[in-house]
Parts: C-alpha cells; sequence; structure tokens
C-alpha cells in the first residue's frame, strides 16, 4: 500500500515531465533543422535558379517597392538578378566582377567582387563553406513551416542589422533582411532548382552602347 501511494504521488510529475520532454524535443530538432539546412544548403547546392518576389517597406512599415525577377546563381559567387519593371535593373556578377545596370538611369555600376560582395545577401546566397568568416549564423524559430537561420554580418559597416534565410527541405525559401535605415526587405522565390545547368554566358555583363560605366 505504502509502495503504490508513493508511485502515485509520482505521476503529476511524470505527466509534466512527459508533456514538457516533446516540447523541448521539438525546440531542440526547429534548432538543428535551421543549422543543417544552411549546411546542406553550402555542401549540396552548387547552382540555384528561381523566380523571386521582393518586397520593400520602410521603418513605419509602409511599403515602398514591389518587384519581380528571376535569380541565378553558381558558386563560387557568380549570381544574376534580373529585376522587371516597374524597378528594370540587372546585378550581374561573373566571380571577380559586379555589375549594376540601371536601365532607367542608362548607368552600369561596376566593382571588384571581393570589394563588392563582403557581408552582403548576395555572399550570403552566392559563397562558399568559409561563409561563416563573414556571418555569425545562429537558429531562430521555424515561421509559417520554414527553418530559419539568423546570419548577423561581422562587418559593421555592411549596412544590414538583420539577415535572416528561410529553408524548406534544405532548398532557400524566404530571404529577410533589414538594412541600417530601418527598411526591411522581404524576397520571396518560387520554382526553386537546385543544381540546373546554367550557360556561363548568363554571368557575363557587356555594357550597352551610350550607357555609362562608373567605377572601372
Amino acid at each position: 500500500m505504502i509502495k503504490t501511494q508513493n508511485l502515485t504521488s509520482l505521476y503529476p510529475k511524470l505527466i509534466k515531465t512527459l508533456l514538457v520532454l516533446p516540447v523541448m524535443l521539438a525546440v531542440q530538432t526547429v534548432q538543428a533543422d535551421g543549422m543543417d539546412s544552411v549546411k546542406m544548403f553550402y555542401e549540396k547546392t552548387q547552382a540555384v535558379r528561381a523566380n523571386f518576389h521582393q518586397t520593400v517597406t520602410d521603418r513605419q512599415g509602409r511599403k515602398v517597392q514591389e518587384v519581380h525577377g528571376t535569380m541565378q546563381l553558381k558558386r563560387p559567387n557568380k549570381f544574376r538578378w534580373d529585376y522587371n519593371k516597374p524597378y528594370e535593373q540587372q546585378i550581374i556578377s561573373d566571380g571577380k566582377q559586379v555589375w549594376l545596370y540601371d536601365t532607367e538611369l542608362a548607368q552600369v555600376t561596376v566593382r571588384d567582387t571581393t570589394k563588392a560582395l563582403g557581408s552582403s545577401p548576395a555572399a550570403l546566397l552566392a559563397g562558399g563553406k568559409a561563409i561563416e568568416e563573414s556571418f555569425t549564423l545562429s537558429n531562430t524559430d521555424n515561421k509559417d513551416s520554414l527553418d530559419w537561420v539568423s546570419a548577423k554580418p561581422k562587418d559593421k559597416e555592411s549596412g544590414f542589422e538583420k539577415i535572416l534565410l528561410g529553408f524548406k527541405d534544405n532548398q532557400i525559401q524566404e530571404m529577410s533582411l533589414v538594412d541600417s535605415f530601418g527598411h526591411h526587405t522581404k524576397i520571396v522565390f518560387t520554382n526553386v532548382e537546385v543544381n540546373p545547368s546554367l550557360n556561363e554566358k548568363s554571368f557575363l555583363f557587356k555594357a550597352p552602347k551610350g550607357v555609362d560605366v562608373v567605377g572601372e
């Protein structure tokens, strides 16, 4: 009888333990999944092609820009972002130089890749395994069925206060950026192709006639 009473007195504690333990394990699993996604993304993904939808809001939450486009990347440091109208631009890197072509201004800005990328979002996606040299990576809360990872730039002059990467099945699905002016940029990727065959010519740029080239 005494043994039965002692065992019964343990039930509340056992129930609490069983209820809390799955929650604790779930939190640990989410965190592991986030970092595992990042690891798999850099180790297994050598190229990506996708469509994207980008929205920018100001510090007060007002939408200041919305644009669609296409993105291609190939490691190391080759990428191409084509922004459609009304904000028509091209950002292209051949791994050595980065060109930003603004069709409305008829101007191209060109910079050396090592100077242009640094701790930029482009470096996060197209960079190599040594990404932790420029960013401090850590798990963050699971949201919208995605595994999220925080990437904090180590360079205080990067221009970005906060960068988040959202993954599903080890594939990049979303990016969330907050710059030093308080603007929030949300980039949602769709029709994501992992390791497609990409034409090397996609990462080459030749300035059209009559376009000003700055920075060479």
